[in-house]
């Protein structure tokens, strides 16, 4: 089955040991969101549910975006890069952000040349 889900798609999952960086996006403003891995079974059930499903790393296991925060990402497109290592989601973010946080952005800090790190206004 899970052949069937990808299809032809060679996504090269052994260059990451088995997860490849997927990016979500605004779909309506083009603000990037966050950052987070997929391994295949993540992304069959992207594919699927058209809802972002990640893998967690510290949990290993999947992590359906918004389970328990309730802000959930509706996949609009899934994007492939050049070397077929990395995903780009193109997402409806509904709820109150994509970070964990609580802010839109997990991207809303700036480092500074000096080396700090300043919040960004959003």
């Amino acid at each position: 089955m899970a052949e069937d889900i990808l299809g032809k798609a060679e996504i090269d999952f052994d260059k990451g040991g088995g997860l490849v960086p997927a990016i979500a996006q605004d779909v309506r403003t083009g603000k990037v969101l966050m950052m987070a891995y997929m391994n295949r079974e993540a992304l069959e059930t992207t594919l699927k549910e058209g809802r972002a499903c990640y893998w967690s790393r510290s949990r290993k296991e999947l992590w359906r975006k918004g389970d328990t925060s309730g802000d959930i990402q509706i996949v609009e497109q899934v994007l492939v890069d050049c070397d077929q290592d990395t995903i780009l989601l193109l997402v409806q973010q509904r709820g109150q952000g994509a970070c964990h946080t609580r802010k839109w952005s997990c991207f809303f800090r700036r480092l500074t040349r000096e080396g700090e790190l300043k919040d960004i206004d959003e």
